[in-house]
């Protein structure tokens, strides 16, 4: 199942993606007199996520059909306000060359972001005043849908909801003073596009297959596949529940083959395999001045 944000006028509402036909959870609501939640936070909760795949895959596309199709669809992001966003640093061995820092070995190096970070597709990424160096860095995100302490890494894709494009911030200039300003140089408000497609688990044959691919402008600058992650994707899920409790909605953004730096008028996509891309203008705040 393929899960989205829809925004209509001043309200963002859940829908479902089949192709190219988008129709919305209250006009299924309206249709069938069902009561399904019309945010996708609260639809992919565990109580509703297994049973409205159920009910909707037992569909005819006839039935379907019953439910009127978008007309033009725009996309926001898949939700605002996850109890938690966990990003992981240097997870691909390339991307640490890159900068001349060491990977990580025996743990991943992860951190947190607030919510306010949070943007959408064809949203606005805005390079703050404090920083003369700004990257971006396409991820795969994983959504958590179970809430879940003491994972074992082979009972992991269990308490998957689904896969999504990221496009994750650095002040990187920020960073390089001090390593203890992580937190700072991530946490700028449109540090986090996410969305705009939240494909479950049934919809993605091979994870660790996927190509992961930081476009700039229209070009690849970085590509790199998932299983030569340091710590995959199902690693990741065991080892942060150990450290605090996995709830429905959180966000694990994986890790980038290649961060970008990016300048006012650029254009920055994240590419995964069978994906909808997400697409993110920049804007740099200082040409204001």
């Amino acid at each position: 199942m393929q899960l989205a944000t829809v925004v209509r006028g001043n309200e963002e509402t859940a829908a479902v993606r089949s192709g190219s036909d988008v129709r919305l959870l209250s006009s299924i609501n309206e249709i069938y007199q069902t009561t399904w939640p019309t945010d996708v936070f609260a639809l992919i909760q565990p109580e509703h996520l297994s049973s409205f795949q159920h009910w909707w895959g037992e569909k005819t596309q006839e039935e379907k059909n019953k439910v009127p199709a978008e007309d033009r669809t725009t996309y926001g992001p898949l939700y605002r306000h996850p109890r938690k966003i966990w990003g992981i640093g240097l997870n691909y061995v390339d991307h640490a060359s890159d900068l001349n820092e060491k990977a990580p070995q025996s743990e991943p190096a992860s951190f947190m972001k607030p919510d306010t970070t949070i943007i959408g597709h064809k949203d606005t990424i805005c390079i703050p005043h404090q920083s003369e160096r700004t990257t971006a860095e396409a991820e795969l995100g994983i959504v958590i849908g179970q809430k879940c302490k003491d994972v074992d890494e082979a009972d992991a894709a269990s308490v998957i909801a689904g896969y999504t494009t990221i496009i994750d911030m650095t002040a990187e200039d920020i960073l390089q003073r001090n390593p203890r300003y992580l937190t700072r140089s991530k946490s700028f408000d449109t540090f986090f596009s996410f969305g705009p497609v939240l494909y479950t688990p049934d919809e993605v044959e091979d994870v660790m297959g996927l190509n992961v691919s930081t476009v700039i402008n229209g070009d690849v600058h970085q590509a790199n596949q998932v299983s030569n992650m340091t710590f995959d994707p199902f690693h990741l899920i065991s080892f942060h529940s150990k450290v605090m409790t996995l709830l429905p909605g959180d966000i694990i953004s994986t890790g980038t083959p290649g961060a970008a730096v990016i300048r006012d008028g650029d254009v920055m996509e994240c590419r995964i395999d069978g994906f909808e891309p997400l697409r993110n203008e920049v804007k740099d705040l200082k040409g204001k001045e």
